[in-house]
């Protein structure tokens, strides 16, 4: 049962919290299991490949590839914070998670999650300039400059959850320490918070937001142009090269950011612990399985890499 206290409290004094269990049965609890096993492996496996091709496939050192390794390691970071602790708690029959987990949960989902955002903006204007700017593509898009967006990315990452992680557990909490998610995520735990006392973190996720967005208008404006430059191109085969390219990451980027604004956007009335749950698993646990799969379908050098990377191996063993 939940520990409730009558006065606000400093967060250290709860040890633990309890999170969502994902079924109520010990038969749908081994189920759950399974099922989060097959996901995790198969994402392991998927992204796995991904970092293996670009990393041993030489003519894939490119910034599209560079940035999609980058993608993938956001992807296996993202699956490794949320899936295994479900597991255990699915397998063992129990909620709890300490508080020193809880807040690193919390602190690598958000780190995570921010920099597959931020990797996700820089990889739509890398396929601006690839189809908009060519000539300019080479200049400003150099292995030094990769490097610098992708390490302003991952900084920008930490810094982010770092902030949101230390604002939100020195909240004080009162309302016990039932968390309505089988993670651990920061909208639950302000529900946990004194009356009035996460105005700070709201004011901290408003800037976030504001961030969000700004990205997220770059991303359409840029697509509006690259549509523009696509649709512009006399040649069939050009067209379908272009759309290879931008369709994966357009898909990759739609699956997160309208699971992961319905989910915190909703209205209250539609609020659910199933629908909550099945729509955390959506952004959670869906995209870092998924990308890989959009990737290597539209792609076709990708294709071709993962394929002698598999060959490769099968032949030595």
């Amino acid at each position: 049962m939940p520990r409730h206290h009558s006065k606000c409290s400093n967060s250290s004094s709860i040890s633990h919290f309890l999170l969502l269990p994902l079924a109520d049965t010990r038969q749908l609890q081994l189920l759950h299991f399974c099922l989060l096993l097959g996901i995790s492996l198969a994402a392991l496996l998927g992204n796995g490949l991904i970092i293996s091709a670009v990393a041993c496939g030489h003519h894939l050192h490119t910034p599209m590839f560079f940035f999609l390794l980058n993608l993938a390691l956001t992807d296996l970071g993202s699956i490794c914070t949320t899936v295994p602790k479900a597991m255990h708690n699915s397998l063992w029959d129990t909620r709890n998670i300490s508080y020193t987990g809880c807040a690193t949960q919390v602190f690598f989902f958000l780190f995570f999650m921010s920099a597959e955002y931020s990797l996700l903006t820089i990889m739509c204007y890398d396929r601006y300039m690839s189809i908009c700017k060519p000539l300019h593509y080479g200049t400003l898009l150099g292995s030094r400059a990769c490097a610098h967006m992708a390490a302003a990315a991952w900084t920008s990452a930490f810094l982010n959850a770092l902030l949101h992680t230390a604002n939100t557990f020195s909240l004080p909490l009162c309302q016990g320490n039932a968390l309505g998610q089988f993670f651990c995520e920061i909208p639950p735990i302000l529900k946990l918070s004194c009356l009035n006392s996460h105005r700070r973190e709201l004011g901290i996720l408003a800037v976030s937001m504001c961030l969000v967005f700004g990205c997220f208008v770059f991303i359409v404006f840029s697509y509006v142009q690259i549509f523009r430059a696509v649709l512009g191109i006399h040649s069939e085969q050009g067209r379908h090269k272009a759309f290879s390219t931008c369709l994966p990451h357009l898909a990759v980027l739609s699956l997160l950011v309208i699971t992961g604004i319905f989910s915190y956007l909703k209205p209250p009335s539609m609020s659910s612990p199933s629908l909550d749950l099945a729509l955390s698993l959506l952004y959670s646990v869906v995209p870092p399985t998924l990308n890989p799969l959009i990737y290597s379908l539209r792609n076709q050098e990708l294709k071709v890499a993962v394929r002698t990377l598999m060959t490769g191996w099968f032949r030595k063993h």
